[in-house]
Order: structure tokens, then sequence, then C-alpha cells
């Protein structure tokens, strides 16, 4: 056995690794399908995670050919042998899958013969995070399950692959739990984002638009009484107009995702930063290192320039600043890795940073301390009333 494990638990660090290094659920999962056909010296393996209505949200394989995983068409259902992995906390091996009498159900044309079997479901670890609903009554931790068939020189899988693949299965559930907290955390954002846009349509954009409404009625009223008067009322009816498609223009950049591939992060935020000078009669000062990028995937940047983007329209919207200094650029990292830094500091009316009152209302300060979070950095907030404020995020550079 010990000899076995070796290998098993070369790949179990490979598996560890793969979860901590920002690959995506599929990517993980893949490699850990792989793996245990490897292991146990398996013709074919899958790895199924169901969705609690009778299919999979996912279906990963490993020995078939792209042609044919084609060939067999859509994801297969929840029932017969690939159901009954997910009613159990028990692994499953026979010589003959084909023989049991819950081998039934999915079998398309072209799908390969296949007889010996060795099923293990993936179990979500005792105080894990909440799995999805269950898959059948009284089985609420089976989130998935690895299924091999046909093992390579032998009539039938071993106790010792058994014990291999459990190992892995593990794992399997950690990465499956990570990956579904890693989307929640997602969603939590982009809903929070939503609402903070939702209240700048109705605090700035709706109440400009109430104004138009307002002015014009007074032109109207102005107009048999006092030409000039009205006149006067219509030209700022027509700056009202022009201050709130400013607005609307500034929040529509915000909505839609920068291009950051074609830009970099140091042209998207010079493009943010030119908009919102053309809104804002504040003075704004940008010092935007050429080339500068928290490296790595393509996400790493649009959660700095997001931090840029909240910081700036808070010193402008909320703080009332007449003066923004913006700067983005790399600094010596000493012993550690270089570091991408983002400052934005204002002459505002600043606020006390651990005030929870102010912390329920503006939520914006919560997003983006999580985003410095995700991105594995450190962000500073200082301000006191009267004093101004300042953000300061400071991230490694992944050189990957």
């Amino acid at each position: 056995m010990s000899e076995r494990l070796s290998p098993a638990l070369r790949a179990v660090s490979d598996a560890v690794l793969a979860v901590t290094s920002q690959r995506s659920v599929d990517e993980v999962l893949q490699r850990l399908v792989d793996q245990a056909r490897e292991l146990v010296s398996a013709r074919y393996a899958a790895l199924g995670t169901p969705d609690g209505e009778g299919g999979f949200t996912r279906f990963l394989v490993s020995g078939m050919s792209v042609g044919m995983i084609r060939s067999l068409g859509p994801l297969p259902r929840t029932h017969g042998m690939l159901g009954a992995m997910l009613e159990t906390r028990s692994s499953f091996r026979t010589a003959d899958i084909q023989a049991d009498p819950r081998f039934r159900g999915w079998w398309p044309p072209g799908h390969p013969d296949m007889r010996s079997f060795l099923g293990v479901p993936i179990v979500v670890p005792p105080g894990a995070a909440p799995a999805p609903r269950p898959v059948a009554p009284g089985f609420e931790g089976v989130i998935g399950a690895f299924y091999l068939t046909d093992k390579e020189g032998a009539g039938k899988f071993s106790v010792a692959d058994q014990e291999l693949i459990e190992l892995l299965a593990g794992h399997a559930a950690i990465a499956i739990v990570n990956a579904r907290l890693n989307e929640r955390s997602n969603e939590l954002s982009t809903l929070s984002e939503r609402n903070r846009l939702a209240r700048e349509l109705h605090d700035v954009v709706s109440q400009k638009l109430f104004s138009v409404v307002l002015t014009a009625e007074a032109a109207a009223t102005l107009l048999d009484r006092d030409r000039d008067a009205a006149r006067a009322k219509v030209a700022r009816t027509g700056e009202l107009a022009r201050e709130t498609l400013d607005e609307l223009r500034s929040l529509i950049l915000e909505l839609r995702p920068p291009e950051l591939e074609r830009d970099g992060l140091d042209q998207a935020l010079r493009k943010h930063v030119d908009v919102v000078r053309r809104v804002h009669d504040a003075e704004i000062e940008l010092e935007v290192a050429e080339g500068a990028s928290a490296g790595g995937p393509g996400e790493r940047d649009l959660e700095v320039l997001r931090i840029a983007q909240e910081a700036l329209q808070n010193a402008l919207r909320h703080a009332g600043a007449e003066r923004v200094a913006v700067r983005l650029g790399a600094e010596d990292g000493g012993d550690g890795p270089e570091r991408l830094v983002l400052e934005v500091a204002d002459d505002g009316v600043g606020f006390e940073p651990a005030d929870p009152d102010l912390r329920s209302t503006r939520l914006g300060l919560t997003t983006m301390e999580e985003r410095a979070q995700r991105l594995g950095g450190r962000l500073e907030i200082r301000s006191a009333p009267a004093a101004g404020t300042a953000v300061r995020l400071e991230v490694a550079i992944d050189g990957d």
C-alpha cells in the first residue's frame, strides 16, 4: 500500500495546489478525474456534480476522445448507476456493472462497452460550507461522484484502488465547496454593485431630471409674463439636461465591462478618469505608470479598476472634494514580489472609517475591502472629519 500511496499523495498535492491557484472549478475537477483514471489504471473515468433536479451541472470525463464525447450527445441524467452513487455515502465495486440491477437508463449508441466498475461518492466534510440542495432525502452531504470503469490488466478494481479514489474524493469535495463559495461571493459583489448604481441613479440622475421638469414648468408659466426670465429658465433646462446626460454616461461606463484585454489597466483607468472629469467640476490629477498591471488573470486588473472607480466616486459624490489625486504604479516589494499600488486621495469632508452606522450606508467601503481580499492585497483607508480621505491598495504583482 505504501508504494501505491506515493503517487497518490503526489496527485493529491497537485490537486491541492490546483485548488488554491485560482484555476476554474472545471480545470480543477478535470485534473482530479484525469488523476483518478491514471492512479487506478482505469480505461475510462468521469466526475459528475448533480443539479438536484435529475440532471448534472457538470459531467467531466477522462479517457474518451473528443469525437466519442460528441457522439454521446447531451449530459446524462442522474439515473441508473449514475444516480445510485449519489444516493449513498458508500463506495461500490463490481466486476460487471451490466449484471447489476441498477444498470439501466442512459446508454446511447456508440457508448463504449464497460464491465468492471468503481463508484465513489464525493461528500462534503462535516462543518464545511452548506452544500446545495440534497440529491435524495438523507444524503444531504453528497455533492458528486467519481465513476471509473474497465480496470486495465485485471478483472476488477481492488480495495487499494477504492482507498485511493476516496482520498481524491475528499479533496474534490473541498474544491467544489470552495468554487461555490467563490461563485456566491462574486454574486453578492455583483448585487452590491447593482444596488450602488441604483442608488446613484436615484440620488443624482433622478434629482436632476426632477429639476429639469420643474424648470421647464416654470419657463412655461413665465412665457406670457416675462419672456427674458422664461429664456433664462429654458437655458437652465438645457444645462441640467446636459449634466444629466453626462451623469448617465458616467454610470453606463461603470456598468459596461472595460476592455482590459485590449487597453490594459493603465489605459482603462485613463479613459475612466477622462469621462469623470467631463462630469464633475473637481480637479483630478492622474499619474499612471505605463503598462501598470496586477498580472495574472484579467479578473485581477478588473478588481483594481473597480476599487479605483469606487474610491473616485466616493470622493466626488459623497465627500464633495474639489481636488482628487489618483496614482497607479509599481513599487519594489523589498524581500517579496513587486507590488502594484493604487492611491486615491481627496480634500473632501472626510469621515470616520470605523463608524458602523456609516458603513451600513456606504456599502462601497466593504465592497472595496472584499475586492482587495480576493486579490490577496491590503487596502488602507485613512480619513477623519474635515481632513479628507486617502485610499491605498497594495497588491503583489502576479508574475504567472
